[in-house]
């Protein structure tokens, strides 16, 4: 095992606190929390840094024994869009600097999303400690899909540039980030590692579908489909909504949609579940769509099970953690051929993979699993043998601990010779160049 390391992971907006489903709580808030507490199983120290946003909030809270989670001031000590941070990045990055010279020495510091990664730098320029970055989402993809609707500053794109030329490694979790990161922010190949997200296949089992319907209150003769995370346009679920409309006569179906900003579904804490609802009277299926409302992480699992499939067709996703944890239950999925989902969900084997705003083509796989409901069992097995074997959160964290080691030494190296202020983006010795392209097969390595 490597040498115990103290890291430092900055999430400013996503702290591993939050309610899954909420306000700028998803699949960020989901990593951070699971990375932090895998790398404390192996003997690591972590510090996960975040912005305060509740005044309650102590400046310091242990999560588990090695993980602690710390309340940065910076801005005013409630909630803030993401959208609305960037002005208060530089109060953050002066308070965790502060900090950090006050505490023990961290041997790397990992940035989550483009507004830790600037924390990050300033971090390795005036602490000497390595940046390892995840963007999460890059801003140049997220305009693209997105276009007028994205609210971010536009100075975000360049940001990113500088961030992914200048950090000691960028880490891909899927290899259309991979694709994403050279050709918008100019990252050569041999300074990207590729290391996927997970799940936690002991918190996400397979389990008893009537067990958990009786639970829920759901009827068995039903075909239910599910879809649960945030309830945002980019999720697709307009497009879900019009798919089941399309479903013939068989066996009744029900969709059930979980997620939003309070337990019972409210339009004005959540608008696009207006939305949503009026799609739905518009197809002529507001019977059978059924808004859960938001609901706690413990709970989410029996929902899964309870699913005959899992639906999720975004117009992006960065990777998209919920496929994961529906295949870990044994729930096939149907998702959209984008992003991550493209690489988690194996076509024709533990699900099926549709184009994006075709609820043709998701129908017709709908139907599929309806009238093959094995075709359906088989599938769910399958997934939850990948997720086992190929995207738990415990493989994340070994593959992130080679990286976050071999940074380390290579900025140890880098000082020892007095090249500590060459820019990392530069070849800084031939010695190293071994070194720089392990970081290339990091991500194929179990």
């Amino acid at each position: 095992m490597t040498a115990a390391l103290r890291v430092a992971i900055i999430s400013e907006h996503a702290s591993p606190l939050a309610s899954q489903g909420s306000v700028d709580a998803g699949g960020q808030n989901v990593y951070v929390l699971h990375v932090a507490q895998a790398l404390a199983r192996q003997g690591h120290h972590v510090d996960v840094l975040t912005r305060r946003d509740q005044r309650t909030l102590p400046t310091a809270m242990d999560l588990r024994p090695g993980v602690r989670v710390l309340h940065i001031d910076a801005g005013p000590p409630t909630f803030v869009p993401k959208e609305q941070l960037l002005p208060y990045m530089k109060t953050f990055g002066s308070e965790t600097v502060r900090l950090m010279r006050r505490s023990l020495p961290y041997d790397v510091v990992h940035g989550n999303f483009f507004m830790s990664g600037l924390v990050g730098l300033r971090v390795q320029r005036q602490l000497n400690v390595p940046l390892v970055q995840t963007f999460h989402a890059l801003g140049a993809v997220r305009r693209l899909h997105q276009k007028e609707a994205d609210k971010f500053p536009v100075d975000r794109i360049e940001l990113e540039r500088r961030i992914a030329c200048e950090a000691d490694c960028v880490i891909a979790e899927c290899p259309q980030d991979v694709k994403d990161l050279m050709s918008h922010c100019g990252v050569p190949p041999h300074r990207i590692a590729e290391v996927p997200c997970g799940v936690d296949p002991q918190e996400f089992t397979t389990g008893d579908r009537h067990a958990a319907r009786r639970r829920l209150g759901l009827p068995d003769d039903e075909f239910i489909v599910l879809q649960l995370g945030r309830l945002v346009p980019r999720k697709g679920i307009d497009n879900v909504v019009r798919a089941v409309g399309r479903l013939g006569e068989g066996r009744p179906w029900r969709l059930l949609v979980v997620g939003g900003e309070s337990r019972e579904p409210d339009e004005a804490c959540t608008p696009e579940i207006g939305r949503l609802r009026q799609i739905a009277v518009e197809t002529g299926v507001a019977d059978r769509v059924s808004f859960v409302g938001r609901r706690d992480r413990h709970e989410l699992k029996d929902y899964y099970h309870a699913a005959d499939v899992f639906v999720t067709t975004p117009w992006y996703e960065p990777f998209g953690i919920t496929p994961l944890e529906a295949m870990a239950c044994g729930t096939p999925v149907i998702g959209s051929a984008v992003g991550g989902i493209q690489h988690t969900v194996v076509d024709g084997l533990t699900g099926f993979l549709v184009p994006p705003n075709d609820p043709e083509e998701l129908a017709q796989r709908l139907e599929d699993l309806r009238c093959i409901p094995e075709l359906g069992r088989l599938m769910g097995r399958a997934g939850r043998v990948r997720v086992c074997r190929d995207f738990t959160w415990e493989s994340a964290a070994d593959k992130l601990e080679r990286v976050y080691s071999l940074v380390a030494q290579q900025r140890r190296i880098r000082t020892s010779v007095g090249l500590r202020l060459l820019p990392t983006r530069a070849p800084f010795a031939a010695g190293l160049h071994g070194a720089a392209l392990a970081l290339q097969t990091i991500g194929a390595k179990g």
